[in-house]
């Protein structure tokens, strides 16, 4: 594993390129995401409807930070399809006693889990369970530290491009993104950047305060902007992203209020953006600092049909990481 937590190649992939894991969407091919949006769509076509993909299957809800919308849409995403589902609680579980985690995902192996939803604060947690799962065993990482959260970019850009299919646009391809706030702490806007980029997009732009921007971000492809007006000029997707502030070891902004006044997404700003453009956030929302409450609901918002796409988007990487793994 390197030092940021990126999977070695053969990791999430079995030898016929399917997923044996889903860890980040760094890497993957535009071919396997747009196989997975599909599949999204499909199950999306049909909301609430039971399918038996997962019928007998275990999967695990490990969770060793605090989630609502993510475990909650797992939870419903892994029952539609007619798995057992466990939420575990960490806080309670033996890991609070000093059980270290090689143990605890023994342990759970034992009792012939399929698969493990796993959130964790430290970058590269998810890879480790991956690395020490019998073959068979999935892991699908639900937010790693800093490093990455596959499925919310999954779900964001299959949001995008639905919007995309309403407005008659065919791509990815001259969509202007611009991702707002805590970039530095977000491993939302790490994984968005590398799916938009797979997809075609070339106009990103990250824009916050000097302090929340990564040193050197360029090399991801983007272009940062330090003032909110610049960075939104002509931007056809505007992500919001929450300030960190559990990640954050230091002073990096004045004040929520002094960012809202130089960063927040307010109606007046929203009007300046084009007639088309369209606002997301992968939640929790902090009114006030981020982004006005009007805004956050408005008609342009796509805020909660991000919430039901990621439904139907984590029934698609659990069907197929039950079709391209199987017990040993």
């Amino acid at each position: 594993m390197s030092k940021d937590g990126a999977a070695p190649a053969d990791l999430q992939l079995d030898a016929r390129g399917r997923l044996r894991h889903l860890l980040t969407v760094e890497g993957m091919s535009k071919g396997l995401l747009t196989q997975i949006l599909d599949r999204a769509r499909g199950f999306a076509a049909a909301p609430g409807r039971k399918h038996d993909l997962l019928h007998g299957k275990t999967v695990v809800n490990l969770f060793f930070e605090a989630s609502t919308r993510t475990r909650t849409t797992f939870e419903l995403a892994a029952k539609r399809l007619s798995a057992d589902v466990v939420n575990l609680d960490v806080a309670a579980s033996s890991t609070s006693k000093g059980e270290t985690l090689l143990d605890t995902l023994a342990t759970l192996q034992a009792m012939q889990v399929d698969m493990f939803v796993v959130r964790h604060g430290a970058s590269g947690a998810a890879h480790f369970f991956a690395q020490h799962t019998v073959p068979g065993v999935a892991v699908l990482n639900a937010g790693d530290g800093r490093h990455a959260h596959p499925t919310q970019a999954l779900l964001d850009v299959y949001t995008i491009r639905e919007h995309l299919k309403r407005a008659r646009r065919r791509d990815f391809a001259g969509l202007r993104v611009a991702i707002v706030g805590d970039i530095l702490h977000s491993r939302v806007a790490r994984s968005d950047i590398h799916a938009l980029r797979a997809l075609g997009t070339r106009d990103i732009r990250v824009i916050g305060p000097r302090t929340l921007i990564p040193a050197h971000v360029e090399a991801l492809g983007v272009t940062p902007f330090y003032r909110l007006e610049e960075g939104l000029d002509g931007a056809d997707v505007v992500i919001l992203l929450r300030l960190q502030r559990e990640r954050m070891s230091g002073y990096y902004i004045p004040s929520p209020g002094e960012f809202y006044r130089s960063f927040g997404l307010t109606r007046a700003r929203f009007r300046q953006l084009g007639p088309d453009a369209i606002v997301m956030h992968p939640g929790p929302i902090n009114r006030g600092v981020e982004i006005e409450g009007d805004v956050a609901y408005g008609e342009r918002s796509l805020i909660l049909q991000q919430v039901t796409h990621g439904i139907a988007v984590r029934m698609a990487v659990m069907a197929m990481l039950a079709e391209g793994g199987r017990r040993g």
